[in-house]
């Protein structure tokens, strides 16, 4: 993605999809009601990532977590140790044996190159002022005080120049580089700032020189995620298509049914964004360390821009980081972030994701509770089939080539089962493949996937408008079909003289061969 994106011009040879279009009820009564206790629904197209920690990782909070609407468990790397998340992962194992039928898929997030201050001789923290001038060493046994600190990258004095920018502890404490030595950086403290010890470290601007998979990465996925059966990785701070390739590479055969999820957290990644999504198999927007390495007035396109190239390829987009962030300590958001979930299911994003709300927070559930139903009203008032025809005007101008076979029988199925007003659409599917290229085109009634591999029904946890549900085989499609009607039924999908649309190839258990699709009646 050219930088060029984020001056406002226009970035030639890129459709943008931006913004669902929106029809609105007249009916003022829809919107004053609320139901505080309404349960999950399997009508809501946008999946719910919940990052694990102290407030939720008992079996009773997770129970309640899978009722509320858990799609995906963050199991994040930055804390803890393989025992603490060995025993979580047994708890949610635990949790959902009460909730059978349920599907909730594990992703493993990477701790990654992060830079952070050193240790204090006192403890404690410690107060800076505006004016005063603060050294940071790259020595990190030095324990530091009011005058001088330790980071952690080596390469701080090569990275930075005088006039350069560095943001500690979230942006609370902004420096202005004036002199680099061998080894540290002479800073001015440009606002007052009380500092805690081991704060992260942010330098706009600067390619840091850190491998995204470093030793403890690449220990936390080989010796705890794979052998554990994990189903993503979210890859913190990736730059470069290159990083998730090696990934790959590393893993080995060992890693086929991991999905890799691109973090995208600096500018960097941003200049890199085509060959990072082309490289993954989706893409997480982390806008908290993204809104210190770009200007804060830029992230909300930002977000926008990542989220339409992923909608136009077909590749799921996670939204994350301080999107209810009030609610750690509040039973209720900020208007702001209400409005920022609902705006995000209105640009195109797959998932939405909590972090400290779930992990640390006094309302875990309240949090998810909330956020679930913010989705679902966004998603009502989305006019699906004007988005449809954006999208496929949008898909087609990007692929002069034409489309495939499976894509485009895809994208016909949606729009029949919009002109039928079917109910459901049913997708045989071997890796996935045909139910997110269904997905793609969004339609406005629910996907239902029927996959025979467990990774395949995982994987699909992840994709906006998919209900994943797992068949012993695709032998005899016909009765595969019935069976998803029945279950429809059971679930309250589809009643008695619904339509489905159905979408398979005929050649049974082959990938990518999907080339059929039929209307048939619910009886």
């Amino acid at each position: 993605m050219s930088y060029q994106a984020f001056s406002g011009r226009k970035v030639e040879g890129h459709a943008v999809l931006g913004q669902a279009a929106i029809a609105i009820s007249d009916d003022m009564s829809k919107i004053s009601a609320w139901d505080g206790k309404a349960a999950d629904s399997l009508y809501r197209k946008t999946k719910i990532i919940c990052t694990m920690g102290p407030s939720c990782w008992d079996v009773d909070t997770l129970v309640k977590m899978i009722d509320q609407g858990l799609n995906i468990a963050r199991f994040n790397f930055s804390h803890g140790d393989f025992e603490t998340h060995g025993n979580t992962l047994k708890n949610l194992k635990a949790a959902l044996k009460q909730r059978p039928g349920r599907v909730v898929a594990v992703l493993l997030d990477t701790k990654g190159p992060e830079i952070r201050s050193g240790f204090f001789a006192a403890g404690g923290k410690v107060q800076l002022q505006a004016g005063q001038d603060l050294m940071l060493t790259t020595d990190y046994d030095f324990k530091g005080d009011a005058t001088k600190i330790a980071c952690t990258y080596p390469k701080l004095p090569q990275s930075v120049k005088p006039g350069s920018t560095i943001l500690m502890a979230d942006g609370t404490l902004s420096l202005k580089v004036l002199e680099c030595y061998e080894d540290g950086v002479k800073t001015r403290v440009m606002n007052n700032a009380t500092i805690g010890e081991r704060k992260n470290m942010n330098l706009p601007g600067v390619k840091v020189d850190l491998p995204c998979i470093g030793e403890k990465e690449a220990n936390d996925i080989l010796n705890w995620g794979i052998p554990n059966g994990i189903d993503f990785i979210a890859v913190s701070f990736v730059q470069h298509g290159d990083d998730i390739r090696g990934l790959r590479k590393l893993m080995g055969e060992r890693g086929r049914n991991v999905h890799l999820i691109s973090k995208i957290e600096n500018e960097e990644g941003l200049k890199n964004f085509d060959d990072i999504l082309a490289a993954s198999d989706g893409i997480m927007i982390a806008r908290g360390d993204l809104g210190m390495e770009i200007p804060p007035e830029k992230v909300f396109l930002a977000q926008k821009m990542m989220m339409a190239r992923c909608n136009l390829v077909g590749k799921p987009v996670i939204t994350a980081t301080q999107m209810l962030e009030s609610m750690i300590t509040n039973p209720r958001p900020t208007r702001a972030e209400a409005s920022d979930v609902a705006n995000a299911v209105l640009d195109g994003t797959d998932g939405v994701m909590l972090s400290g709300e779930s992990a640390g927070g006094s309302f875990p559930i309240n949090a998810i509770s909330i956020q679930r139903r913010i989705c679902e009203e966004a998603e009502a008032v989305i006019d699906y089939d004007t988005l449809f025809l954006r999208i496929r005007e949008a898909v087609l101008n990007a692929t002069p080539q034409g489309l495939s076979v499976v894509e485009s029988v895809c994208s016909a199925a949606v729009e029949l089962a919009g002109q039928v007003r079917a109910s459901l659409i049913v997708s045989l599917t071997e890796t996935g493949s045909t139910a997110q290229l269904l997905a793609k085109y969004r339609p406005g009634v629910q996907i239902l996937a029927l996959a025979a591999a467990d990774s395949t029904v995982k994987h699909l946890c992840a994709v906006r408008g998919i209900i994943s549900l797992k068949v012993p085989s695709f032998q005899g499609t016909d009765h595969v079909i019935q069976s998803a009607i029945t279950y429809g039924k059971e679930v309250g999908l589809l009643k008695t003289g619904d339509k489905i649309v159905a979408v398979h190839g005929m050649r049974e258990e082959t990938a990518g061969a999907t080339n059929l699709v039929k209307v048939l009646p619910v009886e």
